[in-house]
């Protein structure tokens, strides 16, 4: 798998955070590959060694868990965990979008919104509070089955939050106003505008309206229609909260640094006195079956025709779901799955394939996908799709397909569990059990029954559920035909207006609302003050040691042993500055042609060997490093280290998969040029930087004659020049030690010899354009919003300059959730979902960057706004004294939660050595923190973010937004993007 790690110029989290990646055995040889066949001899380790058996990976999820039940019905779970002073705390209801009556859709994530939008007795923003603790992994989700919110804070602070979880229970209505309401709509119909502006945001729309009939409680996105999002009112707001927001359908778990007899006493002092509220009715949901095969076709901006097959199945609280999951893993889910072997590596008519059985609660929707590849008939694809499907479904899984699906199953759940908290986390695999099932420990209970699958099993249960009548969709490249804002709700209207312009235009402003009253809720205990925040342990980063191979490679190491896995990372001095505009492809065709498979292994026999081996080993690259990482399971580090050398060192590059995969990357690039966040990062990056490598688009590909040219000798020629031992340094983190790794290491690696000559040398001296400020607009017709870019180039190097104060001057400004642009844009106008901005980490010149997707008839009040806030910031209004205060806080109370996971203290330990920082470069940026002043970051502020230098880019429908544009007092210059 290739991943492209610097994909946005406007990244607001600027970690150095690389991907790790694999390297193979002996030196790759410059001899031809084309089709040559994979008889090298597998080395004598792999041949002796047997991957980690299933049962002992079943043995590793141990998620103990204590469960009691408060008077008034919250069902509290507790787990204990003390690798870190962290607790995870989540909340779980028992309601979501299928809770919703006709005329209501969209209200269960509304609602969601305005739990974070103060309490009675805390009436500010949630992430105020949060921030100031030093919470990360801080969000709230609404799926059709339930709404969460979640949060991981340091131990110290657990009361706080408990008492802030607590009053947004039962002391909320009263801080809830019309205009919180008002607002609150205007983000939310914005995030919805967000998701359709997306190619294939219609998706989510096709897939519920056609496989569930209407009247049917999945039959209507959770998003909602813009209609009913207009008509929510106060009293909606009051009836949704008493009837479905009571701790008699919550879940709270608490799973951390804390014990069972703290967390009772914690809980029954915040949470006792919430009277229950009145006992929920759950709707009943069916599994419908379609009374016969149905098609759609539709168009949308998209690269080319992609086909949908589509059945809905039982969902995740039937027995039925796992052995399904399992069906979808060896269709299309595995790297090795039939349809990618078949239509992808074997015949070449698709560019990728997947399948996914997408389960709710009470029903599943089981899909499987095909890209077309450009020049093939459609119709051809989908007959050998369909052929394909029916093969299975006649044979079924083999036993080591359904052992491979099983294995990286059960590695991908032993990953999550290193966090506490999250999205994957232990605390929301207890929360998911206890509301789905009524058993925290289901999570268990699943694997063991996935261990215990069959392939007859298996394959009875598919031919069941994928015999039905099937829904067809087919999204084909052109013009949209039809917009969203009509769709999501619980009847689909096939009027609407005359025109998408009209549809479009319909929407595009909020309406007016009438004031209502609202109503106070339970009586409150004293809650005048917020609890104090107790003793925060500061960071421990781990000990970081290091080695040297014979050949002079060298590593470094840190011990995280929570999970028995292991990361590696093999980095190389090279990213896009190894490359120019004239050769500009070169290494994503090289990475993407490296990944189908070995001089040994060939791409089917590449991905098997990972899947055996639960390893997941990848290639990525940024502006200044290109890596190659292995995500592995202890157990099984030897073979999985000498896969990963394989794989760097002895590429296959046969001319086959170097077809097939400069075809996968004809059509990304295709689809890049038409996703409007793509389009503006390329605009931005050429202006800013113009020849410099940092302005090279950041998925490294040019134009499509540039990639149709490359060659098999440009692919072998980049990789003998720049992947060299003496050009690389290798990084270890997880449950082994140094000495075991430099052993296996030193086996994989210690024989490679760099060739004659010296390494390759980044460039770094091309010109960068002098700013001038103007307004770039690239026309997206029929875009329900514009997405703004705005960006310059500071006199800063990474490589050379510590960041950090630089990045703390912009929190107030645009660094965050609580920064003053995108509290304006989005909590003040409702004009955006989001919007913000931050200090791109690179090694040379760095840059800043904002970036704000708004509602298109607010283009130019979003573009004034922004002006606005940043010259008041640095001329008139600089840091204020609270925000200084978060700024510290948040940044010094979060530092434990920052490092919670092997892949957090990789990342960690990649920054200190690429950036040459010292071993405690972590655990000293407290102090650092602490001592920050106003005045300090008032003078970097003035010094650095100069808003007449910023240069703006708007991919929107130029014929809504270019009038708007042109009453700024700023140049519009009117631009089309080939490359």
């Amino acid at each position: 798998m290739i991943r492209i790690l610097s994909t946005s110029l406007i990244a607001l989290s600027v970690a150095a955070c690389s991907t790790a990646y694999d390297e193979p055995i002996a030196s790759a040889s410059a001899n031809t590959a084309a089709d040559r066949p994979a008889t090298a001899a597998a080395t004598p380790a792999a041949e002796q060694f047997e991957p980690a058996p299933l049962s002992e990976l079943v043995a590793e999820v141990d998620l103990p868990f204590d469960k009691f039940t408060l008077d008034n019905g919250l069902t509290v779970i507790v787990h204990e965990d003390r690798k870190a002073p962290l607790v995870g705390v989540s909340v779980w209801y028992d309601v979501g979008s299928k809770h919703e009556p006709a005329g209501k859709t969209g209200f269960a994530h509304l609602f969601e919104h305005l739990m974070f939008n103060g309490t009675e007795n805390a009436p500010a923003d949630w992430f105020e509070y949060i921030q100031q603790m030093g919470g990360t992994d801080v969000n709230g989700t609404t799926s059709p089955d339930r709404t969460n919110y979640f949060q991981t804070v340091p131990t110290g602070a657990l009361d706080r939050v408990l008492m802030l979880e607590s009053d947004r229970m039962g002391h909320l209505l009263d801080a809830v106003t019309q205009e919180k309401l008002d607002n609150q709509r205007g983000v939310v119909q914005n995030e919805k505008r967000q998701g359709d502006n997306s190619p294939f945001g219609l998706l989510r729309y096709e897939i519920f309206e056609n496989l569930f009939p209407k009247g049917h409680r999945y039959h209507h996105s959770t998003i909602g229609s813009m209609g009913d999002l207009n008509a929510a009112s106060m009293a909606d707001v009051q009836n949704w909260f008493r009837d479905h927001y009571g701790p008699n359908n919550a879940v709270l778990v608490l799973a951390g640094d804390i014990d069972t007899a703290t967390a009772r006493a914690k809980v029954q002092q915040w949470f006792g006195d919430i009277p229950p509220g009145p006992e929920v009715e759950h709707p009943e949901v069916t599994v419908p079956t379609l009374p016969a095969e149905k098609t759609k076709v539709t168009t949308d901006n998209i690269s080319t025709t992609r086909l949908f097959r589509m059945w809905t199945v039982p969902g995740s609280n039937a027995p039925e779901a796992v052995p399904l999951n399992l069906a979808s893993a060896v269709l299309g889910g595995l790297s090795s799955s039939r349809l990618d072997n078949a239509l992808v590596r074997d015949d070449p008519v698709a560019v990728s394939v997947s399948s996914f059985n997408y389960s709710l609660e009470d029903a599943g929707v089981f899909i499987v996908q095909a890209d077309v590849k450009l020049g093939v008939d459609p119709a051809e694809v989908a007959t050998k799709l369909d052929a394909q499907i029916a093969e299975f479904l006649a044979t079924g899984p083999t036993a080591d397909e359904l052992e491979r699906a099983k294995v990286s199953t059960m590695a991908g759940v032993i990953r999550g569990l290193e966090s506490v908290g999250g999205f994957g986390g232990k605390a929301p695999q207890l929360a998911a059990g206890e509301l789905y099932m009524g058993d925290p420990g289901q999570v268990e209970k699943e694997l063991a029954a996935m261990a215990a699958a069959t392939p007859e099993q298996v394959h009875a249960l598919a031919r069941t559920w994928l015999s039905r009548p099937v829904f067809n969709l087919v999204f084909n490249p052109g013009e949209r035909t039809e917009g969203g804002e009509n769709r999501g709700g619980a009847v689909t209207n096939p009027e609407g207006p005359a025109s998408l312009a009209d549809l479009t235009q319909a929407n595009y402003c909020q309406s007016e609302f009438c004031d209502l009253e609202a109503l106070a809720v339970f009586a409150q205990a004293d809650r005048a003050t917020l609890p104090e925040i107790g003793t925060l342990s500061d960071l421990d980063f781990p000990e970081i040691e290091r080695a040297t191979l014979s050949n002079g490679m060298e590593v470094y190491f840190a011990r995280r042993d929570a999970v028995p896995t292991v990361s590696v990372m093999v980095e190389f001095d090279a990213g896009r500055a190894a490359e120019t505009r004239a050769d500009l492809g070169t290494q994503r065709l090289m990475l993407r042609a490296m990944d189908e498979g070995t001089e040994r292994l060939n791409s089917t026999e590449f991905a098997i060997a990972q899947e055996r081996l639960a390893a997941n080993i990848s290639a990525g690259f940024d502006a200044d490093w290109t890596s190659f990482s292995l995500d592995g399971l202890s157990p099984n580090l030897a073979p999985s280290l000498e896969l990963l050398a394989e794989f760097i060192r002895q590429p296959g590059f046969r001319t086959g998969d170097i077809e097939r995969s400069r075809a996968q990357l004809l059509n990304a690039l295709t689809a890049e040029l038409k996703e409007p966040n793509q389009l503006a990062d390329r605009a931005l990056r050429r202006t800013l930087y113009g020849d410099h490598p940092y302005g090279l688009p950041s998925s490294g590909l040019g134009t499509p004659e540039r990639l149709q040219a490359i060659t098999e000798a440009d692919l072998q020629g980049f990789h003998d020049r720049w992947l060299r031992p003496d050009n690389a340094r290798i990084y270890v983190v997880g449950d082994t030690t140094l000495a075991e790794a430099t052993r296996l290491l030193e086996a994989s690696f210690g024989d490679w010899r760099a060739p004659a000559g010296a390494a390759p040398e980044r460039r770094y001296d091309a010109p960068i354009p002098e700013p001038r400020q103007r307004i770039v607009l690239l026309d997206r017709p029929n875009s329900p919003q514009s997405v703004i870019y705005g960006g310059l180039v500071l006199d800063a190097r990474g490589g050379t300059d510590d960041l950090t104060r630089l990045s703390a001057s912009n929190e107030a400004l645009s660094g965050g959730f609580l920064s003053r642009i995108n509290m304006n844009l989005r909590e003040t106008k409702g004009w955006s979902y989001g919007a913000g901005g931050g200090v791109g980490t690179v090694l040379d010149r760095v840059f800043y960057g904002v970036r704000a997707p708004v509602q298109a008839d607010r283009t130019a009040d979003s573009i004034a706004e922004v002006q606005h806030e940043i010259d008041e910031f640095v001329a008139t209004r600089g840091v204020q004294p609270n925000e200084l205060e978060r700024i510290i806080n948040s940044n010094m109370r979060e530092l434990p939660g920052q490092f919670e996971t092997a892949g957090d203290v990789l990342s960690g330990l990649v920054t200190i050595v690429r950036y040459n920082r010292d071993d405690d470069y972590y655990e000293d940026l407290a102090e650092t923190y602490r001592n920050l002043t106003a005045a300090e970051l008032d003078e970097i502020a003035r010094a650095n973010f100069v808003e007449d230098d910023i240069v703006y880019v708007v991919v929107g429908d130029a014929s809504v937004v270019r009038p708007q544009l042109e009453a700024l007092d700023l140049e519009v210059e009117l631009i089309s993007l080939e490359e």
